[in-house]
C-alpha cells in the first residue's frame, strides 16, 4: 500500500478505527499495567499481604475468563454501536466500585468486573470488529486499532502515578470512571453508521479452512484450536507475571525501581513498530507465514532478563518483549478469521480470549508461588524462554497441517 493509498483509507474508514482505538485505549482501566500501579495502596487499605493480594487478583481473572467464553458470543449477536455503550457503562462502574468499596470480601467482585470490561470485552470488542469489518486490510484495521492499548500502556501509568502525589488513589479511580464514562457519546458518534451491518454480514464475511465457515463446535474439535492454546495464553501470562513482579525484579538486580520503569516507553515504542510492521506483513504473506515465528524474540528477551544484571541488558531484553507484544497485538485475532472464517469469528476468539484472560491470572500466580517457594525470577526467566521456543515449534506443527485446507 503506497502512502497516498494508506492516507486515502486511513480517511475512508476513520471513523471505524477510531472506535477500535477508543475501546483499546479505555481497556487500559482493566489491565494489569494500570491496576498494578495501586498494589501498594490497595494492599494497605485491605490489609492485604503480597501473596492474598495476588490470590484475589488470580480469582477475580479467572472468573472474568469464564464469563467471557459466553459474554464475548455476544459480539456475532449485537452490533458494536450497541455493545460497545453497554461495555464501557461496565468498565465505568467498576471503577467507580474500586473508587468506592471499602469491603476486602468485594474486592474479587472488582477486580472481576474490571477485568470482564475492560481487558475481556473491550479489547475482544475492538479487534472482532476489525477482523470482520476490513478483510484486504484487516492486519493495518488491527494495528492501527490497538495503538489505543500502547496509548494507554505508555500514558496512563505515567499521570496516574505523577497524580497521586495530588490526589487520593480512590479519586484517581474515580477519575478513571469519569473518562470511560466519557467514551460512551464519543463511540456512538464514531459508530453513528456501522461499517457492516448485521443485516448484511454475510455479504461481507469470509470463510476460512475448507472454505467454511467454522462454529465454536467445529473449531474446538479441530486440532489447530489446540496447537494454537499455548500461544495464545503465554505471552499473556508471563508478560502479566513481567509487570507484576516488576518491583520484586528491580530489588533482586539490584536496580531502582524507577530505572526500570523508565525503559516502559521503549519496550511500548518497540511495540508500536512491531504491531505496524506484523499488520503490513500479515497483509502481505497472510498469518500462516508468521505465526510459528513471531514468539520467538520474546523467548530470547526472556533469556536476556535471566542473565543480565544491567539496566543496559534489561533494555535489550525489553525490546525483544516489545517486538513479539506489538506483533501480538495484531496477528492472533488475524489468525481466527483466516482460519476459521469471519461469520462466527466472535465466539471462537471468545474462547481465545478467555484464555488469554486466563493466562493473565495464572502468570502472575504461579510465578508468586514458585518465588516463595525459594525459585528466583532469574531462573523462572529461563524456564520461559524454553517454553516460548517449544510453543513455537507447536504452532509450525499444527499451521504447517492446517494450511493445506485454506
Amino acid at each position: 500500500m503506497t502512502q497516498y493509498k494508506l492516507l486515502g483509507f486511513l480517511y475512508q474508514n476513520a471513523s471505524w478505527l477510531s472506535a477500535g482505538v477508543l475501546l483499546t485505549f479505555l481497556s487500559s482501566f482493566g489491565q494489569t499495567f494500570f491496576i498494578s500501579i495501586f498494589a501498594g495502596e490497595i494492599r494497605a487499605a485491605y490489609g492485604l499481604s503480597h501473596g492474598s493480594w495476588g490470590a484475589i487478583y488470580s480469582l477475580g481473572t479467572t472468573l472474568s475468563a469464564v464469563v467471557m467464553i459466553w459474554a464475548g458470543g455476544l459480539t456475532d449477536i449485537l452490533r458494536v454501536r450497541v455493545l460497545g455503550p453497554v461495555v464501557l457503562a461496565g468498565l465505568a462502574l467498576a471503577a467507580l466500585a474500586m473508587a468506592l468499596n471499602s469491603w476486602v470480601f468485594l474486592l474479587p467482585l472488582v477486580i472481576f468486573l474490571l477485568r470482564l470490561f475492560g481487558q475481556g470485552m473491550s479489547t475482544h470488542l475492538a479487534l472482532v470488529a476489525m477482523a470482520r469489518w476490513f478483510t484486504a486490510n484487516r492486519g493495518k484495521a488491527l494495528s492501527i486499532a490497538s495503538i489505543g492499548y500502547a496509548f494507554g500502556e505508555a500514558l496512563l501509568p505515567l499521570a496516574f502515578v505523577a497524580a497521586m502525589v495530588l490526589l487520593d488513589w480512590r479519586w484517581l479511580w474515580v477519575v478513571a470512571a469519569g473518562i470511560a464514562a466519557l467514551g460512551i457519546p464519543i463511540l456512538i458518534r464514531f459508530l453513528r453508521q456501522e461499517r457492516t451491518p448485521q443485516s448484511l454480514a454475510a455479504g461481507y464475511s469470509s470463510t476460512g479452512m475448507q472454505d467454511h465457515h467454522w462454529t465454536r463446535r467445529e473449531a474446538l474439535l479441530h486440532p489447530l484450536f489446540w496447537f494454537m492454546m499455548p500461544a495464545v495464553l503465554g505471552p499473556s501470562a508471563f508478560i502479566t507475571a513481567f509487570f507484576f513482579h516488576q518491583v520484586h525484579l528491580a530489588e533482586v538486580k539490584g536496580w531502582l525501581h524507577i530505572q526500570l520503569v523508565a525503559l516502559f516507553p521503549v519496550y511500548t515504542g518497540v511495540s508500536l513498530v512491531s504491531m505496524f510492521a506484523a499488520g503490513w506483513a500479515l497483509d502481505k504473506w497472510g498469518t500462516a507465514r508468521l505465526m510459528p515465528f513471531y514468539q520467538l524474540p520474546m523467548a530470547l528477551g526472556f533469556t536476556i532478563l535471566a542473565i543480565s544484571s544491567t539496566i543496559g541488558g534489561a533494555t535489550v531484553g525489553l525490546i525483544f518483549l516489545g517486538l513479539t507484544v506489538g506483533a501480538n497485538s495484531t496477528l492472533p485475532s488475524a489468525f481466527w478469521a483466516e482460519f476459521y472464517g469471519t461469520q462466527h469469528i466472535g465466539a471462537i476468539k471468545a474462547l481465545a480470549t478467555a484464555v488469554l484472560v486466563l493466562g493473565s491470572a495464572i502468570g502472575p500466580g504461579l510465578t508468586g508461588v514458585l518465588i516463595d517457594l525459594g525459585v528466583p525470577l532469574s531462573t523462572q526467566f529461563l524456564w520461559i524462554g524454553g517454553f516460548f521456543v517449544g510453543v513455537c515449534m507447536l504452532v509450525w506443527t499444527g499451521v504447517s497441517r492446517a494450511e493445506r485446507s485454506l
